[in-house]
This record gives C-alpha cells, structure tokens and sequence, in this order.
C-alpha cells in the first residue's frame, strides 16, 4: 500500500479507538473538512510531514505513537 493509504486506514483505526469523530479531529488538529476529507478519501497524492503532526496532536499523541503501528512497516508500504 502507499503511505496516503497507510495514514488514512491508521487515521480510521484510531478514530474508533479513541471513540473520535472526524469533526472532533479537524477543530482538534486544525486541520480543515476538505483537508481531511482528502486525506481519508485518499485522493492526495502526499501527505506531507506537517499534516501527519497535526494529525498527532488532533488525537493527543506524539509522531511517534502516531506512525507506531504495521501500517508503516517497511514491508507494507510501496515507497517510491
């Protein structure tokens, strides 16, 4: 999978987690509707380093926990 596919199924996995809507996370992290829409919807072609912190913080989490998960493993994601 690619990374924007990978960051969009863990953005899902912990909204359930966390009993989060995405509402919640875009006045959370700042992020606009049509930011995350697009980032869920998986129609960016990247999602830069930046967004993915936002995304951190909107969940109160460090990058670190955020990008802890298989998702990121090498060994899942088709890095071009």
């Amino acid at each position: 999978m690619n990374v924007n596919k990978a960051i969009a199924l863990r953005v899902s996995e912990l909204l359930l987690k966390k009993n989060m809507t995405q509402y919640r996370l875009e006045k959370s992290s700042g992020l606009s509707h049509s930011r995350l829409g697009c980032i869920m919807g998986e129609k960016n072609k990247t999602v830069t380093l930046s967004t993915v912190m936002l995304l951190a913080q909107g969940f109160n989490m460090s990058l670190i926990e955020f990008l802890d998960s298989p998702y990121f493993d090498f060994d899942n994601l088709e890095i071009n």
